[in-house]
């Protein structure tokens, strides 16, 4: 039985669209239609059976090569190359400094950072909050951060939010951490893929694989990052 479309192309490298639609075409196409652009045309149009489109053809291509990547990563233990928002930046504030230093390890997913600010907001109020890193590297580019035109601030949508002025509050699980705000020993984060704990009390050890880090900064009344090292499960 005649293999799949998609099997054929996924078992021969083929360099262009063209190449591949030769593959098609036989000695007695050329001969009779004294062509071979005529011959490829017969293919293209399904004349000689189902046939890739040009689009799917380099949709497909995408696909195995980026497989190949992957693969290629596997075999040699390497890990794809990450862009780093931060390189290159004259970072002269140690906020910024010790994100730049957290960027790739949190992009790579072997640490998720917690950081915690208290500022005022544009409005001139009082505000905190616990902002997942990893999870905000993801979502929100960090150019305008790292080049000092913006401030990272917390907000509602992140783990944790609260206004001193306007007392309104918010908490929210992320991607990687589960907020716990009803424990008696006080705010816990679960990490969701070991499920250990992370205590942002002060007056406690931050839990296993934790650690807790105060920075003073030009730029914040108040900023403290936790980083919670995600060993290999």
């Amino acid at each position: 039985m005649e293999n799949s479309v998609a099997t054929r192309f996924s078992d021969t490298n083929f360099k262009d669209y063209e190449d591949y639609l030769d593959s098609r075409v036989t000695a007695l196409d050329v001969f009779y239609l004294k062509s071979r652009d005529l011959s490829r045309k017969l293919v293209e149009h399904g004349h000689k059976g189902s046939v890739l489109s040009r689009e799917e053809f380099e949709e497909k291509r995408a696909e195995s090569q980026a497989t190949e990547v992957a693969k290629n990563n596997t075999l040699f233990n390497r890990s794809p190359p990450v862009t780093l928002v931060s390189a290159g930046k004259d970072l002269k504030d140690d906020f910024l400094k010790a994100l730049a230093e957290r960027e790739e390890a949190n992009r790579r997913g072997k640490m998720t950072s917690l950081i915690f600010i208290r500022d005022h907001n544009p409005l001139g109020q009082e505000v905190s909050g616990y902002i997942d890193y990893a999870h905000r590297l993801k979502t929100q580019n960090f150019e305008a951060f790292f080049s000092g035109k913006k401030k990272l601030m917390p907000g509602r949508s992140d783990l944790c939010y609260y206004n001193w002025k306007t007392q309104v509050s918010t908490s929210n699980s992320s991607e990687n951490f589960e907020v716990i705000y009803d424990d008696p020993g006080g705010l816990l984060f679960r990490n969701k893929r070991d499920k250990k704990v992370l205590n942002v009390d002060p007056e406690s050890g931050p839990g296993e694989d934790s650690s807790r880090t105060i920075l003073q900064s030009d730029l914040y009344l108040h900023v403290t990052i936790y980083d919670h090292i995600i060993r290999a499960l």
